[in-house]
């Protein structure tokens, strides 16, 4: 049973350490791009993400929906000082979980509406059972999806497209 809990406490433990990882490694280039003309969110390519090995991988999510960097002109959530992204800017698929989460499901992955940790401390911070989580389909993807709606207790939704390492407020 120890050795059960220690690999399950080893593997939490490195997982949070690629996302604090992956949030540094994003403001960094964030401060790196500041001087360049270009934005990767508008250049039509998938933006880079790593996975949990470390290896660059691509975003599921294209470049419809950029990660990690909101544009600058973004309307921001006093509440959470998150971006604000409106629901008519989401994917279908995000406005389909939505409306799933209203209807109270069926939801089509057994794990949608488990607890959310924030562990990275990325929400507001809440009391634990606070937040919950659903997955959002990604279409053409072979990969699981990196794409999510977390909800609050108090009617609050917020969209990840990089799993868990930025969010956005979304607007109803």
């Amino acid at each position: 049973m120890r050795g059960i809990l220690g690999g399950r406490r080893t593997f939490a433990a490195a997982l949070v350490i690629v996302v604090l990882a992956s949030i540094v490694i994003g403001a960094l280039r964030d401060d790196e791009g500041d001087d360049d003309a270009s934005d990767d969110s508008s250049s039509g390519t998938p933006s880079s993400q790593v996975s949990t090995d470390g290896s660059p991988t691509a975003s599921p999510s294209g470049p419809a929906f950029p990660t990690a960097v909101a544009p600058s002109n973004a309307e921001t959530d006093p509440e959470s000082g998150l971006p604000v992204v409106n629901v008519t800017d989401l994917p279908p698929e995000a406005v389909e979980t939505l409306e799933l989460i209203d209807a109270g499901g069926p939801f089509p992955y057994s794990d949608d509406g488990e607890t959310f940790l924030n562990s990275a401390g990325l929400l507001p911070e809440q009391e634990p059972g606070y937040y919950r989580v659903y997955t959002v389909d990604t279409p053409d993807s072979d990969e699981a999806t990196n794409r999510r709606v977390v909800t609050g207790q108090v009617d609050e939704f917020y969209w990840t497209d990089d799993l868990y390492t930025s969010f956005r407020r979304i607007e109803r």
